[in-house]
């Protein structure tokens, strides 16, 4: 398995390149650098997410589960500039380059976190909304779990993409077991992308 899915701080050597790249229709200049998610280039997984997903809530807590360089941290802030963005990834190397690149691109409402104080934030306010290309390759167990520790917070929605060859139509069907609204939004180059809400957020439950 990849390092960059478990290793909080990559063995690789961390050789930066700047790239750019166009994201939902704005052109963003990056670095990234080895030992982080599809270090080069915007990988396919994402790009199907930011196709089918619609824009955001204009205020409130939105999520990026699983960051990488930032791509969809990046199009969470710029589409909702009053918002505040949690950028989450376990990768330090990862963290880093996404706080350079919202620095790069001037925005100012991204805010990079570990997992650990991204669901405390997520504790105390609540979260509007989560996009997120998640880790599936931690494998079922692990990935459930992270799924269910940001869920659980959830007040509106969760756009999550998954491979079909990798359990997209499984995790769809657990996610309704659990009790959770699934909905298909869309499906390109063998990548499923679904909305997931809590039927009961904690805002109904207070």
């Amino acid at each position: 398995m990849p390092e960059h899915y478990f290793s909080t701080d990559p063995g690789s050597a961390d050789k930066r390149a700047d790239y750019s790249f166009t994201i939902r229709g704005t052109r963003f200049d990056i670095t990234s650098s080895s030992g982080v998610f599809s270090h080069d280039r915007l990988d396919k997984g994402t790009q199907a997410l930011l196709k089918y997903v619609v824009d955001p809530p204009h205020e409130g807590l939105l999520v990026d589960v699983g960051c990488g360089w930032g791509p969809i941290s990046l199009a969470l802030a710029s589409a909702s500039p009053n918002a505040h963005v949690l950028a989450v990834d376990v990768n330090e190397r990862a963290r880093a380059l996404t706080q350079e690149n919202a620095e790069r691109a001037g925005l100012t409402n991204i805010q990079v976190v570990t997992p650990e104080e991204g669901l405390e934030i997520a504790r105390n306010r609540g979260i509007e909304a989560i996009w997120s290309n998640p880790p599936v390759r931690v494998g079922k167990g692990p990935l459930h779990a992270l799924l269910l520790d940001w869920f659980q917070h959830l007040q509106g929605t969760a756009s999550i993409v998954v491979s079909k060859n990798l359990g997209a139509d499984s995790l769809g069907t657990w996610l309704q077991g659990e009790g959770y609204e699934v909905e298909r939004l869309g499906s390109t180059g063998g990548f499923r992308v679904m909305d997931v809400r809590n039927p009961r957020p904690r805002s109904q439950q207070d």
